[in-house]
């Protein structure tokens, strides 16, 4: 890890850090620690406080096993309704993400499923049902997501019909539609958005005007929006009138 991800690293821990702490637990002397600050802050991954740094105010991707406890009882009611909408003998692409991870308990009593995934936190997930038929798209693992990306995830999806993809949003507003958190990640959620005849798209009420660095997708796209009944109404006002389903649970 280098110098600025272990400067970042211990921000997240630690929520924010004066120059002194900073340059004793990375070995360095205080004027390294400023460059490095100063560098992070002009490209947005920090905000200068006095006598240090803060990740207050800078928009990041909280952990996946911070989003999975968080909202649970909404997650868990998207997650069943998204569920509901699933035909038997469909073939599905879900992506990775803690309120898609939701609705999978809920595919148990489905039949003759297959379904695809980038996520090997819910190809996990879905081995405890072995009638449902699962194809792990393959790629680059993202560690910290467990999710795999690249053109082989890409390539491999290309092979396959898929009915519907359920996927979960970053940010979703009614004017741009969809945002990603990471740049990287870009090429395979748009392959992943384009890959069904239908996109469901699953969102809480904390997505809702939440913006990234990546714009994934126009609100064309989506055909379905499952979100939970504290969503902002003039978002699901505005996507409504651009013909998105909307089912708030």
């Amino acid at each position: 890890m280098d110098r600025q991800k272990m400067m970042l690293h211990h921000l997240r821990v630690n929520g924010s850090g004066n120059v002194a702490d900073l340059a004793e637990a990375l070995g360095v002397s205080p004027s390294t620690v400023r460059r490095d600050l100063a560098d992070l802050s002009d490209r947005r991954l920090l905000t200068r406080v006095r006598g240090g740094a803060s990740l207050s105010g800078v928009q990041t991707e909280p952990t996946r096993s911070r989003r999975a406890i968080s909202h649970e009882p909404e997650k868990r009611r998207i997650g069943a309704a998204a569920a509901d909408r699933v035909a038997d003998g469909s073939t599905l692409l879900i992506s990775g993400g803690t309120t898609t991870e939701a609705m999978v308990p809920f595919l148990a009593d489905k039949d003759r499923l297959t379904v695809l995934t980038n996520a090997l936190n819910i190809a996990n997930r879905l081995s405890l049902y072995p009638a449902i038929t699962v194809v792990v798209l393959g790629g680059i693992l993202r560690h910290e997501e467990m999710s795999l990306l690249g053109p082989i995830a890409e390539r491999t999806l290309a092979e396959f019909h898929v009915d519907t993809a359920f996927y979960s949003a970053f940010g979703i507003d009614a004017r741009h539609g969809l945002y990603g958190a990471h740049a990287l990640e870009a090429s395979t959620d748009r392959s992943l958005l384009a890959s069904a005849t239908s996109l469901t798209v699953l969102a809480d009420h904390t997505k809702f005007g939440q913006r990234g660095p990546v714009r994934l997708a126009p609100p064309g796209v989506i055909d379905c929006l499952i979100t939970d009944a504290s969503a902002d109404t003039p978002t699901l006002t505005a996507l409504r009138a651009q013909g998105v389903e909307i089912v708030t649970c």
